[in-house]
């Protein structure tokens, strides 16, 4: 039997964040990244020589790692690299506010020291001053310190004694100790390039690419094709192709990889997976031999015929369509390309990181031993594509370890495994060249085969037409023949800068990144940078921000105490003043396609009882099996988890958990329409005024299936009393 290629493809990606006029570089991701994810992606290849992938680095995120190498800094290394004893007010103010900018479980909490001083920063009260004084100048040094040390990924700890030894001093840093860990850093950011340089070179992974500043290409070269996945879609009110703008990015692409890797690149991931049949004769005529986007986009390519059968389902109706590759041909030279199984991707970017590491990495090679089998039916030779595509940084934020241990298992039970094969994508394309002919693509992205996020709002919009004003002043500078080649390059340099998707990811109110204001600001000016080039002041539509739109709470609040039966069945009334989060919501620099299990959240309180909902998208008695079993698991306080099985009608055996312990509870708990917790305050040790985080978990056979929210917290505070009577009086 011919085993399974499995084909990953890790997308490496952060914005171009530098002003390259004013030289300010306001976000530190490129650098923190480089030092934990570039580098320990890497690394985790290198251990396992067997194993074989492909990594796509975005041209733009190599400029960046290379200005750090050439020495350059952020608003971050600055404040990091200042001695304490003279801290201006506003670098003390950015230092207390904005160095604890990690993931609380797995990069804050393990460490005995950060944890201490994250607990300092947010005693109350917790203004800027008040928290500065609570500090000494040690515990300041030792917040730089902890801050960058953070962002270091665990394998350079393995294989670095002097790193582990500064790690195990945990306090009390010198000056000295803190200079000296921001140059180990510089070196890390030194090897990400030549090493998987090497590892190319060896064999192990192909180095794919991305048009250089990460643009929405369709959009770039036709608004229009908008419509075809939002028929209703309005539009920007020009919408003048910007064809040359595509080949610019392609071009310049192309030319950085060669000069970084020693070849050009074979195969691309567009930016966002966003393709339309317009774009792809470029493509062949700048040399990519395939491509990759999502399986939504080929089903709408194939008028639906593949779609899976339920939302979050892993299995499809026509299986054979998407485990294969395709071919478009309709020119000189044919295109390859690769539909991602988004299924297996997200299970990779949000579920493994809440299920035992090994169980996960065993379970996404069961799947794609399944999915083999489902495919070839009695035909054992049919070659069988996997292709699992997905953000290669952000996720492992999420994983106690980083990753660690997932990936250590996924690599080495997959070289190991009999019916499974890792591969390079062109590896296998060369094998196995595309049989199957695709008579149209669908324009769309990789997330719901359409464009929304990025022409859907009317900011979004708004953001199009002042680059199209200050576009169509350049091209007025450039024909006048006053001004020199070079200029002319670094003012098509802005625009090409302004053209990136990441901008418009956060405009509108469905995405929220704590910052948006500042890309916002990030946006306009690298605009603005146009303008100023020539000696003018930028007009008036790029001074003002486009961001106007609030972007809305995780969830809302309890409005009122509620007067709930917990049994579970569907009274209007009782739930109207509690809390409501509605899955999806929790939208930041990730995201995924399939759907969970839960849909929505109710929450809130009567006198002396927490109360929460769990919605299904039918009714809940029937969706939630008896293997299912909820668990809500509390941050706050600390340590307290309920646990609830449900048999289909009822639910039996709540408990709550103090610890590993089980405690003597009156929680109650039932099923009908939904499902209904209620748990004692007393239980949880908690009164008027005290913080209640919690998030829900589904359980299935002792492995988490759905969390809600996937990202953040359900953040309460127990109200007092009179709360009903207060509400009345405002």
């Amino acid at each position: 039997m011919q085993p399974v290629s499995l084909a990953i493809v890790w997308h490496q990606h952060q914005p171009y964040y530098p002003d390259d006029i004013s030289g300010d570089v306001l976000m530190p991701w490129v650098r923190f990244h480089a030092t934990k994810d570039y580098i320990g992606m890497a690394l985790h290849i290198q251990e396992v020589p067997e194993f074989r992938c492909t990594i796509n680095l975005v041209p733009s995120l190599l400029v960046q790692l290379q200005r750090y190498v050439d020495g350059g800094s952020d608003r971050h290394l600055d404040v990091s690299r200042l001695p304490v004893d003279g801290l201006a007010e506003v670098d003390a103010q950015y230092l207390v506010e904005n160095f604890f900018a990690a993931n609380m479980e797995s990069m804050i909490r393990p460490h005995a020291r950060y944890l201490e001083l994250h607990r300092k920063r947010h005693t109350q009260p917790a203004d800027f001053r008040s928290a500065l004084a609570r500090f000494s100048l040690s515990e300041l040094r030792d917040l730089q310190v902890w801050h960058n040390l953070s962002w270091f990924h665990e394998l350079l700890f393995e294989t670095d004694r002097e790193l582990r030894e500064f790690r195990h001093k945990a306090r009390d840093y010198t000056e000295a100790d803190k200079h000296w860990l921001l140059q180990k850093q510089r070196e890390v950011i030194a090897r990400v390039i030549p090493l998987h340089k090497h590892l190319e070179d060896s064999g192990q992974i192909e180095i794919t690419t991305t048009p250089f500043y990460h643009p929405i290409m369709p959009l770039l070269w036709d608004k229009r094709a908008a419509r075809q996945g939002m028929p209703d879609c309005q539009l920007p009110q020009s919408i003048d192709p910007y064809p040359e703008d595509v080949r610019r990015h392609l071009k310049g692409a192309i030319e950085l990889h060669e000069k970084c890797f020693g070849r050009k690149p074979r195969g691309m991931w567009p930016s966002e997976g966003s393709v339309s049949q317009e774009i792809l004769p470029a493509l062949i005529e700048h040399g990519i031999e395939w491509i990759a986007t999502d399986e939504e986009v080929l089903s709408r390519s194939l008028d639906g015929q593949m779609h899976r059968r339920r939302h979050g389902d892993r299995g499809l109706q026509r299986p054979d369509l998407l485990y294969q590759p395709w071919v478009w041909d309709q020119g000189a030279r044919p295109l390859q390309m690769i539909f991602r199984d988004h299924g297996l991707s997200d299970f990779i970017g949000f579920d493994a990181q809440r299920i035992e590491s090994v169980s996960a990495a065993h379970t996404l090679i069961n799947s794609c031993v399944q999915i083999g089998r489902a495919v070839r039916g009695d035909h054992t030779d049919t070659p069988v594509l996997v292709p699992v595509i997905l953000d290669g940084e952000n996720c492992w934020e999420s994983f106690r370890d980083g990753g660690v241990l997932f990936l250590r298992t996924l690599y080495r039970e997959a070289v190991r495994h009999a019916e499974v094969q890792p591969t390079r994508v062109g590896d296998y394309l060369k094998k196995h060249p595309p049989q199957a002919r695709l008579p149209k693509l669908h324009a769309g992205s990789w997330i719901d085969a359409n464009f929304y996020i990025w022409i859907g709002h009317s900011e979004d919009r708004e953001a199009w037409d002042v680059l199209h004003e200050t576009r169509a002043y350049l091209k007025k500078q450039e024909a006048s023949g006053q001004h020199q080649a070079e200029l002319i390059a670094r003012a098509w340099r802005e625009i090409d800068i302004a053209e990136g998707s990441d901008w418009c990811w956060w405009y509108g109110d469905d995405r929220n990144s704590g910052q948006d204001d500042l890309f916002d600001l990030l946006y306009r000016r690298h605009l603005q940078n146009v303008y100023r080039l020539f000696g003018e002041s930028p007009p008036t539509t790029l001074l003002r921000p486009i961001c106007k739109i609030q972007s809305a709470s995780l969830h809302t609040q309890p409005v009122d105490l509620l007067r709930v039966i917990p049994d579970g069945r569907r009274r209007f009334f009782d739930w109207k003043p509690a809390g409501v989060f509605i899955a999806g919501s929790e939208r930041g620099t990730m995201a995924r396609v399939t759907e969970g299990l839960i849909r929505k959240l109710h929450f809130g309180f009567d006198e002396t009882t927490l109360l929460i909902r769990c919605d299904t998208l039918g009714r809940t008695a029937e969706d939630l099996l008896s293997t299912y079993e909820l668990r809500i698991r509390f941050v706050e306080p600390d340590g307290h988890e309920v646990r609830v099985r449900c048999d289909g009608t009822i639910c039996w055996g709540a408990v709550l958990l103090r610890g590993v312990n089980i405690e003597t509870s009156a929680v109650q708990a039932g099923v009908y329409d939904f499902a209904v917790i209620a748990i004692p305050l007393a239980d949880l040790n908690l009164t008027s005024g005290q913080a209640c985080h919690f998030f829900v978990e589904v359980f299935e056979e002792r492995q988490s299936i759905d969390r809600i929210p996937s990202e953040g917290l359900i953040q309460l505070t127990v109200p007092p009393a009179d709360f009903s009577e207060r509400i009345w009086q405002v």
